[in-house]
């Protein structure tokens, strides 16, 4: 069996966190909101809650393109993108792999997919169809305007792609980070609480890992021999100036560590210095970095969606 069929045809032992939770309760699972207070940004008045599930969708359907393409070469089945679905530009398998690092990104690979299955089948035929995706131009065009290069290619190489994941892991991690203020009490007795906990733990994970293997690479080699450190951090200080902020850099460890005293934050987990808690990001704040614009209403489409989400959120508002 090729690679493509083998990933899909994988049996993974996974609590599936939204079992019975309904289009309701997922919405509350996987949205993105403030962090202060719960904020769902739109110019429409009228969002509901399947319109929040959909913005979830459509970040999916990018995340889980990304991570299939690199790992497979071939993207989500038809069968997962709705009908008359927009397109994908770019995408290539990573080749020369070790079978630890292939080993990576099909699973990465495969919980992306499945969290497009989840979400389609919380929506029924709520569900939006894929949009447009670019791959390609997108990571060009973010690597100019982050002083990388006027190129960046995330396929070319295991590192490479390293960076690539860096740029959407951090961003899912926030927006679940989130979810939390809008779940009502009688989600929370529901369990609508442990299931975004559940869903978020494994973005999380993702983002974790990568920060650490960016980290551990700059140790072993050196900035740079290995500059792959410093395209994440230049990615991190233009997310922050596109998305709100809520951004820690990728450091290397110094000086010395105890059981009772740590030096410096962890560089591993984006969250604040001062207690360690998760950032949250609103929709408008993704939307803007998804498309790759400044602050500003009335943007509806750029960057990784050259023709914008589908769905009621897909213009911003501030």
């Amino acid at each position: 069996m090729d690679p493509l069929g083998k990933l899909y045809e994988r049996r993974v032992n996974r609590r599936k966190f939204m079992a019975g939770i309904g289009a309701a309760g997922a919405t509350t699972a996987l949205a993105g909101c403030g962090s202060s207070q719960p904020v769902i940004t739109s110019t429409s008045t009228a969002v509901g809650d399947s319109d929040i599930l959909n913005f979830a969708l459509n970040l999916e359907y990018l995340e889980a393109q990304f991570y299939l393409h690199a790992a497979t070469g071939s993207g989500l089945l038809a069968t997962d993108i709705g009908s008359s679905p927009g397109t994908v530009t770019g995408g290539a398998q990573v080749t020369g792999l070790t079978s630890a690092q292939q080993n990576i990104l099909n699973e990465i690979a495969y919980d992306e997919q499945q969290h497009v299955r989840f979400l389609r089948s919380a929506l029924g035929s709520a569900a939006v169809a894929m949009p447009n995706i670019d791959i390609v131009n997108s990571f060009n065009a973010l690597a100019s305007a982050a002083g990388i290069g006027s190129s960046f290619n995330p396929y070319a190489s295991f590192n490479s792609f390293l960076v690539g994941a860096f740029i959407f892991e951090d961003v899912g991690v926030t927006a679940y980070s989130g979810a939390a203020p809008l779940i009502s009490t009688a989600g929370i007795a529901a369990g609508y609480l442990t299931a975004a906990a559940g869903i978020m733990a494994v973005e999380a994970y993702h983002a974790a890992y990568v920060r650490t293997a960016l980290t551990a690479g700059a140790i072993a080699l050196g900035t740079t021999a290995f500059p792959y450190l410093t395209y994440a951090n230049q990615v991190s200080t233009l997310r922050a100036s596109l998305g709100g902020g809520n951004e820690t850099t990728l450091t290397i460890p110094s000086g010395t560590t105890s059981a009772t005293s740590i030096v410096t934050p962890s560089a591993i987990v984006a969250s604040t210095s001062a207690n360690a808690i998760a950032y949250a990001r609103t929709t408008d704040q993704v939307l803007h970095i998804v498309y790759g614009t400044a602050n500003g209403s009335g943007v509806a489409k750029g960057g990784f969606f050259p023709n914008g989400l589908n769905g009621k959120i897909s213009v911003t508002a501030s």
